[in-house]
């Protein structure tokens, strides 16, 4: 049991554990059906938001693991060539396995006789033992090394290969499309045929492969002429070309795609459709939501069509509404806002802005056994443990979902998107009758977002009673901590204008993004948000019953302000005060 195990005793000791946390942690463990191939550590960085090397590092100090950190981009070609020679004398199923594990065979330490130093992200992980059995290295050292310090080096001295595309460069299946080609030639005929050329094949699969790989969050598939597909990724909130292919119809590359998903019709071009693919990648099922619009081209008779598919991938998914990052106004009002038994959550931004993502932690701290969780999303996209999802389909759309919901004894209810009047009125009035009510708007920033639900209909009274939180967000990318360089003369200009000081020039604190690395794209990796918390003060309440005929957002901003709330200006200036982000992103997503 883990609140009788060293484990759990020594992370309550070290803090990274609290005894409510162990147990939620035995609750889940309860749960499942096979209790022995259940990993408590998995439970505590899937579940809790716990990361890996806070669990890892003090059990390694514990058990007298020495630490062992390197930085894989300094290494000499040498050195990794060293470490592939070693791996290659294992047979292949153990190195898969150890690499599998992130347990790497590093190199000989000759002052050890000749012993085997092995780096390992868990160096408690039993398949380490396994090592003087499968090779001829009886003497080794297992060290803990950082997990993402091992996922780095192992891909330099193994690269993952993508076999879709491997194919796709060692053959040659293009199929040759004349200049002279008219467009009532490029019939069902000529596609089947080029659609059953495994090239399209290939380039579609390894195009899923590769931007799971490289943590994209959608695909875009664009027609880049009369013979041309081009394929971009959204990497940290950027679309980037990743490949383009030549001498292809795009229609013919269009039905590829719509032939390995489900719920498209391949031979409708006219009218937009929606549907979903299932994918397993690296061991991990990854899942894909598909969506065709068809489009105009130059060529009119031809029948175009653009694709986007949203990569949906559990791993991803915060389960610790602290783990998202808020800044300690923000985190600590909306925190307040969600512990109690009634009212409205309501997060705005534009798509991309990170929403749902906060919603999902925020449902994943409210949901327990004694609470009926309902949840109206179209799409679904991410499962939510303990709570019933309502399925969107033909037959119950999303308004009547939304009827269902009140007759279905809620406790807590998550609208994916407040829409119109209806979605609005449900949400109030969900949240004047006890319930916990959590959902999404679209507006630039919170206090306009009580004009917007004015604007849809819903009386001041109602408002002031029924809302708990607005707040508004968006994402930015975080510098390359690898990369970044201080600000250069040259921007300091700008950077006092968006609103920063002297002071903060001259201090050394602020930071612009560098040339790029192995680490990073451009000089950034990863993304931070950016958030505007308007508490629902008796302040804020009583401004707001006294409206009259009109919201008066300014007021309204000017009383947050005085309570501690930040602007998304002033939230993205303290971002770049603590290294995370540059000026330019801040004033891209934030400055007006």
């Amino acid at each position: 049991m883990l609140n009788d195990s060293r484990l759990a005793y020594v992370l309550v000791e070290q803090g990274i554990l609290n005894n409510t946390q162990v147990e939620k942690v035995l609750e889940i463990y309860n749960q499942k059906p096979d209790k022995e191939s259940v990993n408590l550590i998995d439970i505590l960085v899937a579940e809790l938001g716990i990361s890996y090397d806070s669990i890892i590092k003090p059990l390694a100090d514990l058990y007298a693991f020495r630490t062992f950190d390197i930085d894989p981009v300094s290494l000499s070609e040498e050195q990794i060539e060293r470490t592939r020679d070693i791996l290659l004398q294992f047979p292949n199923d153990i190195r898969e396995q150890l690499l599998n594990n992130r347990i790497v065979p590093y190199k000989y330490n000759l002052s050890g006789r000749n012993k085997l130093i092995v780096l390992a992200a868990n160096p408690m992980d039993k398949l380490c033992s396994i090592i003087p059995k499968q090779s001829d290295f009886k003497r080794y050292e297992v060290v803990y090394t950082p997990r993402e310090t091992v996922d780095e080096l192992i891909l330099l001295v193994d690269p993952r290969q993508n076999e879709y595309m491997d194919v796709l460069g060692e053959v040659d299946e293009v199929m040759e499309i004349s200049e002279d080609t008219k467009v009532e030639d490029i019939d069902e005929t000529v596609l089947n045929e080029e659609i059953n050329k495994s090239l399209l094949v290939n380039l579609y699969e390894g195009a899923l492969l590769e931007a799971v790989r490289k943590g994209a969050s959608d695909i875009h598939i664009i027609p880049g002429g009369k013979s041309s597909v081009e394929l971009h990724f959204r990497v940290d909130g950027k679309l980037q070309l990743w490949f383009k292919k030549d001498n292809i119809h795009p229609e013919a590359f269009s039905a590829v795609v719509k032939d390995r998903s489900k719920g498209i019709d391949r031979f409708e071009r006219d009218n937009a459709q929606d549907g979903f693919a299932q994918r397993k990648i690296d061991g991990v099922l990854i899942r894909f939501r598909i969506s065709v619009v068809p489009i105009v081209s130059e060529e009119l008779s031809r029948r175009f069509e653009s694709i986007v598919i949203r990569i949906i991938d559990d791993r991803n998914v915060i389960t610790d509404f602290t783990k998202l990052g808020f800044q300690k106004y923000s985190l600590e009002k909306f925190l307040q806002s969600i512990n109690t038994s009634k009212g409205m959550i309501i997060v705005t931004g534009p798509t991309g802005s990170g929403k749902s993502t906060s919603l999902l932690a925020a449902l994943h701290h409210v949901i327990n056994p004694t609470r009926n969780v309902l949840t109206c999303e179209d799409p679904v996209e991410y499962r939510i443990k303990g709570a019933r999802q309502l399925k969107i389909g033909h037959k119950m759309d999303f308004n009547a979902a939304i009827r269902a919901i009140l007759r279905h004894d809620p406790d807590i209810v998550m609208v994916g998107e407040i829409r119109d009047r209806l979605t609005a009125e449900v949400g109030v009035k969900l949240a004047n009758t006890g319930h916990l009510t959590f959902s999404t708007l679209h507006t630039n920033d919170a206090p306009s977002a009580v004009s917007r639900l004015y604007k849809m209909g819903i009386e001041p009274f109602l408002l002031a009673n029924s809302i708990n939180i607005i707040t508004a967000q968006r994402l930015v990318r975080k510098l390359c901590q690898s990369c970044k360089k201080t600000l250069s003369k040259e921007n300091e200009k700008f950077a006092l204008e968006l609103g920063l000081t002297r002071d903060d020039i001259e201090s050394g604190i602020i930071f612009e993004p560098g040339p790029g690395c192995p680490k990073c794209t451009m000089g950034y990796k990863g993304r931070v948000n950016i958030t505007e918390a308007l508490y629902f003060s008796p302040d804020v309440k009583k401004e707001i019953l006294n409206s009259g005929t009109d919201i008066n957002e300014d007021r309204i901003k000017e009383i947050a302000l005085g309570e501690g709330m930040l602007t998304l200006l002033d939230s993205g200036i303290d971002r770049i005060r603590n290294g995370l982000t540059s000026i330019e992103e801040i004033a891209y997503v934030a400055s007006e």
